[in-house]
């Protein structure tokens, strides 16, 4: 699987965009189908489904994914603060920019698909199928719409690590330290607040005092063993694969639903647009998720109403 080849997070470079478009053996090319019913078909009899979800799903709730044009923080992208030399080189920065993502989410909650999700997998489990989330989204918007079966990629907003003891824990304190209090404007005109390290998030654990990191995967990081394993044996061991909201340009997440739909799984993508891997797949939903994905995964006329 190709999880084994690709460990950290990075943007997908023009070579393997490329890779993505070409035929991959004798595959017919033909446009991916947006038949519902078709799809519900399929969905009727999945015993184990993967849901891969990405910025998409969480942008219809109001959360800024910082892609693409307008996508800044300030003056920088993402990428250019979510990196372990941005940390070294001003953590003060980064805290302030991660500081404004965590106060945003607290006034964010889950959209129509986030709960459709939710939703799906309480049922199916009901039945004794499975439903699992692979997310590349740190706001843990999945596990607040009541999602449980989550594997967290890139980690998660609401959780820190100490760079002195390695200690790790969730964090809902807002703000997260004293000092960040009213800071992390996004404005391109409001300059760095250049908090003292000293007083930049700390550890609490017993003799320690180090400065905590968000415990996120930053860009050229290498991505848990453990979840990734996780995540292997959920998406070659699947029937059914849903892409949700993600634009197939981070990898190694670009590269998990065209793999699984090379061995022959029917694979769904909701999705605003075209991305990449549209055409590895057997269906394309085009529209908002939280539009289209409520009415894909609702109760099928062949299920069980098991309570």
């Amino acid at each position: 699987m190709i999880v084994r080849q690709f460990t950290c997070r990075a943007i997908i470079n023009p070579h393997l965009h490329a890779h993505l478009r070409k035929p991959w053996g004798c595959r017919d090319m033909a446009r991916p189908s947006s038949d519902l019913a078709a799809f519900r078909e399929i969905f009727s009899r999945a015993k184990k489904i993967a849901i891969i979800t990405g910025a998409g799903v969480s942008a219809e709730s109001g959360v800024p994914t910082f892609r693409g044009a307008g996508g800044y923080w300030r003056k920088w992208q993402a990428q250019e603060l979510a990196a372990p030399e941005a940390f070294s080189r001003n953590p003060s920065r980064v805290w302030e920019f991660y500081h404004y993502r965590r106060e945003v989410m607290l006034t964010k909650i889950p959209n129509p698909a986030h709960l459709a999700i939710a939703e799906c997998e309480d049922r199916l489990s009901k039945q004794g199928r499975q439903v699992t989330v692979i997310t590349q989204n740190i706001d843990e918007l999945h596990r607040r719409a009541g999602s449980k079966n989550i594997l967290e990629i890139h980690g998660s907003l609401f959780r820190t690590r100490c760079m002195s003891c390695g200690h790790e824990a969730a964090n809902y304190n807002s703000p997260i330290c004293a000092a960040l209090e009213g800071k992390g404007a996004p404005d391109p005109d409001t300059h760095d607040a250049q908090i003292p390290v000293q007083q930049l998030p700390r550890c609490e654990q017993t003799s320690c005092h180090g400065l905590l990191r968000p415990a996120v995967v930053w860009f050229g990081e290498t991505l848990d063993s453990d979840i990734l394993t996780n995540a292997e044996k959920v998406l070659d061991s699947c029937d059914l694969c849903l892409v949700v909201g993600t634009s197939s340009v981070v990898y190694p997440a670009a590269m998990f639903a065209p793999q699984v739909a090379a061995r022959g799984v029917p694979v769904a993508e909701f999705n605003m647009e075209d991305t990449p891997a549209t055409m590895r797949f057997k269906f394309h939903f085009h529209g908002p998720c939280g539009t289209t994905l409520p009415a894909a995964l609702a109760r099928h006329d062949t299920e069980q109403n098991i309570e």
